[in-house]
């Protein structure tokens, strides 16, 4: 597979940061927890006069898109399945949900009206509708979709737990588009014991090992980490982004 792992955009400093969020002094850009799924947004929170506080929404770094990027215009929240056939990609159920939030003024709001758009492989370690040496899916549009966030900035997907192929370490890519005119790309990682647990697993099993892990993976970012936890048929995940609109 071709290579997708040069970086894009830089980690905030913490000068910049403080800067983003409208505030001076010793105070270190804030992160809420995880939410867990059907949850509202953070709340709109503003620094008190005289305090260090921060809103608690999460600026993210961004990172390439990769090769495998293609405009489907599916808007659509189950992903797992080609359109065009019906067939449905198995695999561990994995429903995750992004949580949006603007920040502005030292605060963070729930940004609805944003589009997130999301694009992963399948368990064999193949994207859809893109023509490789290993593989050529064109007119297949499976493990690709967009929603809209709603009033409270969320925006929710029921896709499978990612496969992996030679390179990379297991990831989803993402895009949001906050407005007509801004686009923010990057990509989610997973906990390598996680991912090992679920690759003993139909259809993961068999594929043998893997040779790319989260830490010899060269985009790799501990913020970009989803914490995914068992639910009722797989797995559920929430991300959180504060997004600086112009």
């Amino acid at each position: 597979m071709e290579s997708d792992d040069r970086q894009l955009g830089r980690l905030l400093t913490r000068r910049e940061a403080l800067r983003l969020m409208g505030v001076t002094g010793a105070a270190l850009l804030a992160a809420c927890g995880p939410e867990a799924i059907g949850t509202t947004a953070p709340t709109a929170t503003s620094a008190p006069v005289g305090t260090n506080a921060l809103p608690t929404c999460v600026v993210r770094p961004e990172l390439t898109e990769g090769p495998y990027y293609v405009d489907e215009e599916l808007n659509r929240s189950d992903v797992r399945s080609d359109p065009g056939s019906g067939v449905v990609r198995q695999g561990a159920l994995l429903a995750l949900t992004f949580s949006l939030s603007q920040i502005a003024n030292a605060s963070c709001t729930p940004l609805a009206g944003a589009r997130v758009e999301i694009w992963h492989c399948d368990a064999e370690g193949v994207y859809s509708d893109v023509s490789d040496p290993g593989f050529n899916t064109q007119g297949q549009k499976f493990l690709r979709g967009y929603q809209v966030t709603d009033a409270n900035g969320l925006a929710r997907f029921i896709t499978i737990y990612p496969g992996w192929y030679r390179g990379r370490t297991v990831h989803i890519h993402f895009k949001v588009h906050p407005s007509a005119t801004q686009v923010f790309t990057s990509q989610l990682f997973f906990d390598d014991e996680l991912s090992d647990q679920v690759f003993t697993q139909a259809p993961y099993a068999g594929r043998g090992q893997r040779n790319t892990l989260n830490g010899n993976d060269r985009i790799f970012n501990e913020q970009l980490l989803l914490n995914v936890t068992p639910a009722d048929e797989g797995y559920a995940a929430a991300f959180d982004i504060g997004m600086q609109m112009d």
